[in-house]
């Protein structure tokens, strides 16, 4: 009896390896993009790190806005880190190379963070309308266990889907080019390499960003309409602005994440997309994570004046 030849041990770790693209068809600006998103992970890191801490720390922080508040600045250092520092790593070693497992990983802490900040911005917008239009009840409405079970909702109610979807996407073979057109493992790129029926898949993923992306969309449509007839019915332009300023940093994050996201998942999908949906998809996993501290922080006077508190403590200590 003939035994089968045993493949090489390459051959067999080529079929579970995949290659990222990058950045690779700008060659002369490795270096530079290496330095220019490695000073913006920094950014992010410290900045949304210290936006978590001073709500924590701070007495005059403690109302469920700077609540939520803080669970978006973790979760912009958990969705950063689930793509940037493979994409630093990629582009400085030049080693394009991501296992089949590891692409799984990360597309599956992808999915999950952008479920979870696309209802996290609608509970925060939920804050925002009640606040506003029924200021009475506030306390009583936005208790700490409401707050605490919104939070907890937005978190962990979108994991067991993105573990399915990853699982059914990753099930597909790919049989064909192992090159991903992109950064990172996206679900759409990781779809166009599979070679057998994606119908189903696609179907899976347009439902859910129906789900995730839509309806909190269409929700926070709806608070902003409310709000903005009650604010339009105050007497004076004084009262106006100092209301809408509320709510206007948080409006800002949520125009520039849902936009970008979108355009990515619902606009008629070609072969010459893909280069945009990488300029896209920077808009919504690196851009937003580095302006979100900058725009609450410059926007609110709390925020600012808790940061001052919190340096004078540490400087004369």
């Amino acid at each position: 009896m003939q035994h089968q030849e045993k493949p090489p041990e390459d051959n067999l770790t080529a079929l579970m390896e995949f290659v990222l693209l990058g950045f690779a068809d700008m060659p002369h600006l490795q270096w530079f993009l290496f330095g220019l998103f490695l000073i913006i992970y920094i950014i992010i890191l410290m900045s949304n790190g210290t936006i978590f801490l001073i709500t924590k720390m701070d007495p005059a922080l403690q109302s469920p806005m700077y609540f939520y508040l803080a669970n978006f600045s973790f979760l912009e250092i958990c969705y950063v880190s689930a793509t940037l520092p493979k994409m630093l790593m990629n582009l400085g070693t030049q080693r394009r190379r991501i296992s089949l497992v590891a692409c799984a990983t990360q597309m599956c802490f992808a999915l999950i963070f952008g479920g979870t900040e696309s209802l996290l911005l609608a509970v925060m917008a939920y804050d925002r309308y009640v606040a506003i239009c029924n200021p009475l009840h506030y306390p009583l409405v936005m208790n700490h266990r409401v707050c605490t079970q919104l939070v907890t909702g937005s978190w962990t109610i979108g994991i067991p889907v993105m573990i399915e979807l990853t699982y059914q996407i990753f099930s597909l073979p790919f049989c064909g080019s192992k090159q991903i057109n992109h950064f990172f493992c996206d679900t759409l790129t990781i779809l166009r390499l599979a070679c057998g029926d994606t119908f189903l898949n696609e179907v899976l993923v347009y439902i859910l960003v129906v789900l995730f992306v839509m309806v909190p969309f269409l929700l926070i449509l709806g608070s902003y309409t409310k709000i903005v007839s009650i604010i339009l019915k105050l007497s004076s332009a004084t009262s106006q602005a100092r209301t809408f300023s509320t709510c206007s940093s948080h409006l800002m994050v949520v125009v520039v994440f849902f936009a970008s996201a979108i355009i990515t998942y619902l606009r008629p999908n070609t072969r010459h997309s893909e280069g945009t949906d990488k300029v896209i998809s920077l808009l919504y996993t690196i851009l937003i994570p580095m302006l979100n501290p900058m725009i609450y922080s410059l926007r609110n006077k709390d925020v600012i004046m808790a940061l001052r508190r919190v340096l004078c403590k540490l400087f004369t200590h």
